[in-house]
């Protein structure tokens, strides 16, 4: 299994999404391996879903969706077992303030980053722009940026061109 930097398709994100990576070191990692990759949003958990093959029309020479860093660690999945865990304390904070505020958005998923930099939270449709003030007290009680997403244009839309 012939790697060289060779990009990998690597799925990444609470959503799913598929990317290109490319390893910072000369290996290959087989499909269902859990790794660390650095996308434009931080540091994110995947499962490498192929390497991409020369001349099998994946693209090659394309620009990448960001760097495959290394195969998870014991550590690393010490860290994505506690991210589950706090990720089920956000939804539950998230819908508290929503309810107490009696804002109608529906909360789909949140998603913390592993590096800390960031948790996303996820609800069907545009979220009202009075969840602006929730975004901003969930992201002192958490100590990171805390971001809204909309699921329902991911649904729609795509996850935008040569996504996969």
């Amino acid at each position: 299994m012939a790697c060289m930097l060779t990009p990998h398709l690597v799925r990444v994100g609470v959503l799913g999404q598929v990317g290109r990576f490319t390893p910072v070191t000369l290996a290959a990692f087989p499909r269902g391996t859990r790794v660390v990759c650095r996308t434009v949003r931080g540091l994110e958990l995947g499962e490498v879903l192929a390497i991409e093959q020369a001349g099998g029309g994946g693209g090659q020479g394309r620009a990448t969706d960001g760097e495959l860093l290394r195969r998870m660690t014991v550590a690393d999945e010490l860290l994505a077992a506690r991210l589950e865990r706090r990720k089920d304390e956000a939804f539950t904070a998230c819908q508290r303030l929503l309810s107490e505020r009696r804002i109608a958005a529906t909360l789909v998923d949140v998603e913390h980053l592993c590096d800390g930099q960031a948790v996303y939270f996820y609800f069907l449709g545009t979220p009202p722009a009075e969840c602006e003030p929730v975004t901003n007290e969930l992201a002192r009680v958490y100590g990171v940026a805390a971001r809204f997403e909309q699921f329902a244009d991911a649904l729609d839309l795509g996850c935008g061109p040569d996504c996969g």
